[in-house]
């Protein structure tokens, strides 16, 4: 087990003090990665099901948690490697309180020079700022003209896919016509909520200088009221220094991160932020691609699923950061007897917000249902007109959906699987969409053979398949 103490980025980290507290969120999810190498030998307790004869349950599929050690072991390996080659890396910093497909509202990017295992430049801005740079006219996607009135697409908007290479290139595209240079290594997009999660592990902060405590319940919406509050509600204020809070919570999350001794609270929290695709990796070296593919934590929406599919992805276009106060449950009811197989889909919004205010509001969104290719939609309740096309080897149904504040709004979708859909071996994979927390799932399944339930929460993907004879 390599030292806590010592070696690779956590030395660079206490080394470079200046640098911003972004760097420590995004870095900070890595830190415990780059403890685990090859010869860590802890052991992770995986869920079994055993299996002896006819079928007799629907059961969720247990995920190989060993081989997700052992590939984070590999990266850091590769990341800390000394072989005097600099790599650079583009991150994108999505705000998940501000829900996008890919994640969360791109408001800000960095690019990150690695040697050796050390940082050896850094730069940060506001996406806003590499916008200005683009004077080619780009159309939006359907529902930045329809619900935004944006005229132009840009990067800040680039992530509206759920499937992560298709915004790696977007983001790339756009950063190329700003002018500048994508040639990244890399490109690591990492969510709000890994700042809340650092805090669950370091505890509460305190700023010097600051009225404000950080605790992993509420950390990055504290934060977010003071570098942009104040500024919103005056548009007097010299908004020059803002973000400087940002330094001395730098050094105070530095000081904290520095003093964590446990190996197993580090290795289980960079564990976490990958699974629930708080963060999600790219890379231009096919073998550390195919790395992270082989545990899906290149943020693909799968092409080769070869049974029942379901993806509900969410946009949040009200331009606020509503989704901190939402909440979803999924129902997932199929009628394999029917002569198609039928999909009963009940999604239910609930907008926790008590009263409106500078960054919450009613909840707007663009909600797309991925299915298997070739479906075909019949009806919908409590959602707009459905647009259908196929991407993704999938067809997805979108719809305009409105959940008031302090209300919940129940949409119903009905669907039809492809005619030839093989019901004799069913399977279930629901995908998550990043960014999004914690959501209830309750599946039905209805065979010739009988009924079957499941109930689980989606914090990361669930696949369920029939088992013989299994117990849990």
């Amino acid at each position: 087990m390599r030292n806590p103490n010592g070696g690779g980025f956590f030395q660079l980290l206490m080394k470079r003090k200046k640098t911003t507290a972004v760097l420590i969120i995004i870095i900070g999810a890595l830190i415990a990665g780059f403890f685990l190498t090859k010869d860590n030998k802890k052991i992770l307790a995986l869920k079994s099901i055993t299996t002896l004869g006819k079928i007799s349950a629907f059961l969720p599929v247990s995920h190989d948690e060993q081989k997700e050690i052992q590939v984070i072991g590999k990266l850091t390996d590769a990341f800390t490697k000394t072989d005097g080659t600099t790599r650079t890396f583009l991150f994108l910093l999505q705000n998940n309180m501000e829900l996008r497909p890919g994640g969360g509202f791109l408001g800000q990017y960095a690019v990150i020079k690695i040697k050796d295992g050390s940082v050896v430049s850094s730069y940060f801005e506001d996406a806003n700022l590499l916008d200005q740079r683009i004077k080619a006219k780009i159309t939006p996607p359907y529902p930045f003209k329809r619900m935004m009135q944006l005229s132009n697409w840009k990067f800040r908007d680039s992530n509206f896919s759920p499937d992560f290479p298709t915004n790696v290139e977007k983001a790339e595209y756009f950063y190329r016509l700003s002018g500048g240079n994508p040639d990244f290594d890399g490109v690591i997009a990492v969510n709000a909520q890994a700042f809340n999660d650092v805090l669950a592990i370091t505890g509460p902060v305190r700023v010097p200088g600051y009225d404000v405590e950080f605790t992993s319940a509420d950390g990055f919406l504290k934060l977010e009221e003071v570098v942009e509050k104040a500024y919103i509600m005056n548009p007097d204020i010299d908004t020059q220094n803002r973000k400087a809070i940002m330094k001395n919570l730098t050094t105070v999350l530095i000081q904290k991160l520095s003093n964590i001794g446990s190996i197993s609270k580090l290795s289980d929290f960079v564990h976490k932020e990958f699974q629930e695709k708080n963060i999600m990796v790219n890379f231009k070296d096919a073998q550390l691609q195919s790395l992270v593919e082989s545990v899906h934590w290149d943020g693909e929406v799968t092409k080769d699923w070869g049974s029942d599919f379901l993806m509900c992805v969410d946009a949040n276009m009200g331009a606020l950061k509503t989704d901190y106060y939402m909440r979803r449950q999924i129902n997932y009811d199929i009628d394999l007897t029917a002569e198609k197989p039928t999909v009963t889909l009940n999604i239910l919004y609930k907008n926790t917000a008590p009263y409106g205010d500078w960054r919450t509001s009613d909840y707007h969104a663009y909600l797309r249902v991925y299915a298997p290719l070739g479906s075909t939609f019949v009806e919908s309740k409590m959602a707009s007109h459905a647009n259908t096309a196929d991407e993704f080897n999938k067809t997805y149904f979108g719809f305009i959906v409105h959940v008031l504040i302090g209300g919940e709004t129940n949409v119903i979708i009905k669907y039809d699987l492809p005619a030839d859909f093989n019901r004799d071996d069913y399977r279930l994979l629901i995908q998550k969409q990043s960014g999004v927390g914690d959501v209830p799932v309750h599946v039905h399944v209805k065979t010739a053979n009988g009924e079957f339930d499941q109930d689980q929460t989606m914090t990361q993907d669930l696949k369920f398949q029939f088992q013989e004879n299994a117990q849990q």
